[in-house]
């Protein structure tokens, strides 16, 4: 699997980041096509144009696509970077109007070599978790998936999940179980103790989800068993794939930073013993 990085339990802050940073050279670029879009200067834009990306959208029909786009979406406010995607980036670009995805993309010569304008469909700006947290574990585990990308995180094309981390347990070779890894009792992770965070309000409690063979998913309740905790800030932790039967905490309860939640098990979308932990406002 790829990207893992191991985590061992210690006080550390646990807060939900955003790996990737602009590039300066697509920062200075995008700052100037604003720039140039708001004066309606769009010879300085197509100015910026790769020959090939002259040739096909050369002035008077880009002043065409940059007249309508003011007609329909107004000026632009501002942009925020995405991410980046091979030789593109990602901006989310507030309009007067409307928030629209603005992909650009440049050569090897900081050229654009690539404009794209679509609706906006990903999440907005990440809001970012105030309260402190702790791992909810003890030992050291491996996140498998977590990420900003695709290939680090399939997590990502979900809205609520993008940030999310699957999280297990590997011996020194690097298998995650023992044995044929038949038995959830093979795994590492099966049955290990789940820890609260950080203080908060138990808001959701779900424990009667059979756990899986190992293997075979269950899509009917993806979660499985699961716990919501919901903090002072009005921030929630998410919790999932519980082993059935083991959560010991209650809905309306309220816990403090360490309390013993449940244990690790392989109930719901799971193909294996694992937990599954994000934090969403809502």
């Amino acid at each position: 699997m790829k990207n893992q990085f191991i985590l061992t339990v210690l006080l550390l802050t646990f807060h939900i980041a955003n790996a990737q940073i602009e590039k300066d050279n697509y920062k200075n670029i995008s700052t100037k096509f604003v720039s140039f879009y708001n004066e309606n200067k769009n010879d300085s834009i197509v100015a910026m144009f790769s020959s090939e990306m002259n040739a096909a959208l050369p002035i008077e029909k880009f002043t065409q696509v940059s007249t309508g786009l003011k007609l329909q979406l107004g000026s632009i406010k501002k942009i925020r970077f995405v991410r980046l995607q091979i030789a593109s980036a990602l901006y989310e670009t507030t309009f007067d109007n409307a928030v629209i995805g603005m992909t650009l993309t440049l050569n090897s010569k900081n050229e654009i070599a690539g404009l794209l304008f679509k609706p906006y469909t990903e999440a907005k700006e990440i809001i970012r978790n105030t309260t402190k947290m702790k791992l909810p574990f003890k030992g050291e585990w491996t996140v498998t998936w977590g990420g900003d990308t695709k290939e680090q995180n399939y997590h990502v094309e979900s809205v609520a999940q993008k940030n999310a981390f699957d999280i297990l347990i590997k011996n020194e070779q690097g298998a995650t179980h023992k044995g044929t890894g038949e038995s959830n009792e093979d795994y590492y992770a099966f049955g290990k103790e789940l820890y609260a965070p950080c203080d908060g309000e138990v808001v959701l409690v779900v424990d009667g989800v059979k756990d899986n063979i190992p293997g075979v998913l269950n899509p009917i309740y993806i979660p499985g068993n699961t716990v919501i905790i919901k903090t002072a800030n009005g921030e929630f932790a998410f919790f999932a794939h519980f082993k059935q039967n083991t959560i010991v905490v209650k809905q309306g309860q309220k816990v403090s930073t360490g309390a013993l939640l449940g244990l690790c098990g392989n109930s719901g979308n799971s193909s294996e013993p694992h937990l599954h932990f994000h934090l969403q406002n809502v």
